[in-house]
């Protein structure tokens, strides 16, 4: 089966429309996404519509910080910008949506997979996993053999031999990748609505569990029409300009 793994959605309904028709024309018979589903883009209705009507067909799908603070409303420790989007995003929600997002759940393991949106040795501490130090200790929190996160909007994977040593690289788009049995595996996808890492094209990664392959992929997406609709509702510049840069 393959599985289309999706991350930091952010409210883009152009970035998230774009992955998901990429996913299907490569034969995507699941879907799984691994948090932050609203914050920073403008469409949080209808992305947070899709995926509960995904998830009532057996979708995978776990809750991110930006779901959390969304679900239960702006702190008063929050920077103005952070409180501004949380507050304007909930305007867009009905009751029954912000309560699909307060209900997800922070880890979800599926077979010899975990989904689990920054990690799984503390996943409501929303700690980033920067480097093999932190992957090695999410890795070793679990069972499962390959998990998946999101958080970091930048497509990385991490590897740990039998011996308990880790190691990293940067996928390359298109190339499949055998997640061999020997090692366990942490897949961050990067961000199919924000990505951080200079390129804008939107990110998703493909997992083929009969192959035990998996296959990171970038999708160019209609940028400047999402920045249009952030400028349109009165959010904060930056965030339009973060979609065009890529940071």
């Amino acid at each position: 089966m393959k599985i289309a793994v999706l991350t930091d959605l952010h409210a883009n309904r152009e970035a998230v429309q774009a992955v998901m028709e990429h996913a299907e024309a490569r034969g995507a018979e699941q879907w799984a996404f691994v948090g932050d589903f609203v914050g920073y883009g403008a469409d949080p209705s209808w992305v947070v519509e899709m995926a509960r009507e995904k998830v009532s067909r057996g979708a995978i799908a776990v809750q991110g910080n930006h779901d959390l603070a969304v679900a239960q409303g702006p702190s008063s420790t929050m920077r103005l910008d952070a409180r501004r989007v949380v507050e304007w995003t909930r305007a867009q929600l009905d009751a029954s949506q912000i309560e699909f997002l307060a209900r997800l759940p922070l880890m979800l393991p599926y077979g010899e997979l975990l989904f689990v949106h920054a990690n799984a040795y503390h996943p409501a501490g929303w700690d980033y996993l920067h480097g093999r130090m932190e992957a090695a200790r999410s890795l070793m929190a679990t069972q499962q053999r390959i998990t998946f996160c999101g958080h970091m909007h930048e497509p990385r994977l991490f590897h740990m031999s039998a011996v308990g040593k880790t190691s990293d690289f940067t996928p390359i788009p298109g190339e499949p990748i055998p997640l061999l049995g020997t090692r366990r595996w942490l897949v961050i996808p990067g961000s199919a609505g924000q990505p951080r890492d200079g390129d804008p094209a939107a990110c998703y990664a493909m997992f083929d569990d009969e192959r035990a392959s998996l296959t990171y992929w970038r999708v160019p997406y209609d940028v400047e029409t999402a920045g249009a609709k952030i400028r349109a509702a009165d959010l904060p510049q930056a965030l339009a300009e973060r979609l065009v840069d890529g940071h």
